[in-house]
């Protein structure tokens, strides 16, 4: 304990046990309420049902500020202790003595809380609940309203599994067993009858007092509770039939009124006996079938066969069916409907009439009842979209006719295979399907075609590198590989074609033969021959988009030994490069040279094929490039400087040899044979860190040969289209030029 705690005992005279007994006569804190006190009695004294909720609200309003949320609680405590010392009395509820036989009540409780389903569907229900008040016995009956009805039914029901009569019978104020409309509130003339028949006094307790059938009442929530459990341990909320429901609800009353059954003897012993007949508790409407085939029963609607209109028919009203009898012979049976301005018309009664007169269907008051199913109802919505309104009716009411005629479920099957197809849906096809429907699979058949592992191959559109290296180090990627490769890839815009190079002759330029993979490669091949994944047919790249390993080609062409020129090579770029992609961080496009030109046949070098990016567009000062002749250039070049965009040494620091530089863009004062149409001079200052070879740059400047190539590039803005538009891989898509290269 604490320093201050110890002191407090010892200095005190009395144990604290004993102080503990002592009664507190002081306040540890101010009364905030001890000013306006009186003003709450004065409230509380003119009007008793004042809530102490209330009162406090009303007193923040009349003194802002003073009062707080914490001083809610003690507020109430106050009123709660003013009302027990000089509030008003409250009303006693006196405990009963319940003679052996003498009492039995009954009421109605909901039962929709339970969530129970019967063949999948909500079943939202009932029950009607009788209980002797001395052994709390119990029986239960399944209702869908408070109806006579279902109140005769619950009670004759209860009477003979009880096997004798009690003295009185007590329920509740409901429509079907007192008047309440009277100024005396007496008895029904149905329900006295009933209770007449079999000998009972009844009585009936006040409106909106449910504790004065306290018995009863008490029941409903020890009954519910037991239901949930049970179905819990059931494991299932579902049922095939209201029968199979009722069992269940039967056994576990009989498991309930097992722990009574001394009690029960007792009350049996004292019970009077039934009566020898049970009294019918249907209501007898007579009623007259009208043009429409219809009745009219209590503002609900009910249709009878067409062969009865005209006629004069009984309606014989019972809980849960409405019994129709022509004749002293009973017609048809319809299910009864709960409430209202209700209507139930049978598709089978008027589809006769309904064929015979197709223009009244649209507008039909009553159009929804004739869609027997979800798939009927899709279908008429399906024929609604082929046919004009008047032909939409004619062909779903073909399907009712058949359906009301040859059975139902044979075309809902039908339907369930036609509407699952995209084909044109009409009744003859259904029909036609109907009639075979022992052919159609079931619908708990589920075929699931195993998957084909190859389609994988699709995704994988980045081949690896590891594969099939020949003596040089290149790679020859697979035929059927690179075939997958390109069947994956797909433009993301609009499509691109492949280049189209054609040679030019003239003095002191050679031409050159068409680039491996152009237009004119694929247009010498077969047609039939299919695509050649050699040359990159099928392919389409996106801007930017990485197309996988690519073959090896050579520019190889058969020519006289004459006019031979050393053979041509397709110079790549560095092997973390792609045709048409930019490096993240250097923002540079792998453009692709050819050197000189080829002779003998071709064979895989290991370089990349040149493709077009899809949808390259002009930008800056640019033009775009298009496949047309275009005008190249040859020269001699010494050892290519590792910082020129476009141009690679075929070794790490190595000498690239002579090339022949295809595509990009000239200033056209600057056209010259000896020029290289597609690189653009390179400045020492001009070098970036993230060029391929970065940190292997000599030192000093960059090395050229000036009768080659100019030492700078021009200033100014005066650029030109030349005869093949070009573009420099080192800009990107920014002002300068256009950062697409071929």
């Amino acid at each position: 304990m604490s320093d201050k705690t110890a002191r407090h005992y010892r200095d005190h005279p009395t144990l604290p046990s004993v102080r503990r007994n002592i009664p507190r006569t002081y306040r540890t804190r101010t009364d905030p309420f001890a000013d306006v006190w009186g003003e709450v009695q004065a409230k509380l004294r003119a009007e008793p049902r004042l809530m102490a909720k209330t009162l406090f609200q009303w007193l923040r309003q009349q003194h802002p500020g003073q009062f707080l949320d914490s001083h809610k609680r003690t507020f109430e405590r106050r009123v709660r202790q003013w009302r027990a010392v000089n509030g008003p009395g409250k009303l006693a509820i006196f405990r009963q003595v319940h003679p052996v036989g003498d009492l039995a009540a009954s009421d109605f409780t909901h039962m929709d809380s339970l969530a129970i389903t019967i063949a999948r569907q909500p079943f939202n229900h009932m029950v009607y609940h009788f209980v002797l008040t001395y052994s709390n016995w119990e029986s239960v009956s399944i209702c869908m309203s408070e109806s006579f009805e279902a109140l005769s039914d619950g009670l004759q029901n209860a009477l003979h599994a009880l096997g004798g009569v009690p003295r009185r019978h007590r329920s509740d104020s409901l429509t079907a067993a007192v008047n309440n409309h009277s100024a005396t509130r007496e008895f029904q003339t149905r329900y006295r009858d009933l209770l007449t028949h079999y000998g009972l006094i009844g009585q009936r307790i006040n409106a909106r007092q449910a504790h004065e059938n306290g018995d009863v009442e008490s029941s409903h929530g020890h009954f519910k509770t037991a239901v949930d459990q049970s179905l819990l341990l059931r494991g299932s909320r579902e049922f095939a039939s209201r029968e199979e429901y009722g069992q269940f609800l039967q056994d576990m009353v009989k498991v309930r009124n097992e722990p009574r059954r001394d009690r029960f003897a007792e009350e049996v012993a004292a019970l009077r006996s039934l009566p020898d007949v049970r009294l019918t508790s249907c209501l007898k409407v007579p009623c007259r079938v009208d043009t429409g085939s219809l009745i009219h029963i209590h503002r609900s609607t009910y249709s009878v066969h067409s062969r009865l209109i005209g006629e004069w028919v009984e309606a014989r009203l019972f809980a849960d069916r409405v019994e129709v009898w022509y004749a002293d012979k009973l017609a048809d049976t319809l299910p009864r409907l709960v409430g209202r301005d209700k209507h139930a018309v049978n598709y089978r009664h008027v589809i006769d009439s309904l064929v015979r007169k197709p223009g009244a269907f649209a507008n039909y008051a009553y159009r929804d009842d004739m869609f027997p199913t979800t798939r009927f109802r899709l279908a008429y919505d399906r024929f609604g979209e082929q046919f004009d309104e008047r032909r939409q009716a004619k062909e779903y009411l073909a399907l009712l006719h058949r359906a009301a005629h040859a059975g139902e479920s044979a075309v809902d099957d039908a339907l369930r295979v036609l509407l699952a197809s995209d084909t044109a849906l009409s009744s003859q096809a259904v029909i036609a399907l109907a009639k075979s429907s022992s052919e159609l699979p079931a619908a708990t058949d589920v075929v699931v075609e195993p998957p084909d592992l190859k389609e994988f191959d699709t995704l994988l559109q980045v081949m690896e590198d590891d594969d099939g290296e020949d003596a040089n180090g290149t790679t020859d990627p697979a035929p059927d590989a690179v075939g997958r490769a390109s069947e994956g890839t797909a433009a993301s815009r609009v499509p691109g074609s492949l280049p189209e190079l054609v040679g030019a002759s003239g003095e002191g330029a050679v031409g050159l033969p068409a680039v491996p993979g152009s237009v004119d490669d694929a247009r010498d091949r077969d047609a039939n021959a299919g695509p050649d994944w050699t040359t990159g047919e099928g392919v389409a790249v996106a801007i930017g988009q990485v197309v996988g390993n690519v073959p090896v080609v050579s520019c190889a062409e058969d020519r006289d030994a004459a006019d031979a020129e050393p053979s041509g090579w397709i110079v790549p770029g560095s092997p973390r490069e792609r045709a048409g992609v930019w490096e993240a961080g250097g923002g540079e496009d792998a453009c692709v040279m050819c050197v000189g030109r080829a002779v003998g046949a071709a064979r895989p070098l290991g370089v990349l094929r040149v493709v077009q990016p899809a949808g390259a567009g002009a930008v800056g000062g640019q033009t775009r490039l298009e496949v047309g002749e275009g005008r190249e250039a040859f020269g001699g070049f010494r050892g290519v400087d590792p910082g020129r965009p476009g141009l690679r040494a075929a070794e790490p620091r190595g000498d690239g040899g002579a090339v022949h530089a295809v595509g990009g863009a000239l200033r056209a004062w600057e056209r010259a044979v000896d020029e290289q149409p597609s690189v653009f001079a390179v400045d020492a200052d001009l070098q970036r860190s993230d060029d391929d070879g970065s940190g292997h740059r000599p030192t000093g400047p960059s090395q050229r040969d000036r009768g080659i190539e100019r030492g700078e590039l021009p200033s100014g803005n005066g650029q030109v289209v030349a005869d093949s538009e070009r573009c420099h891989p080192r800009y990107g898509s920014g002002s300068v030029g256009n950062s697409n290269c071929r």
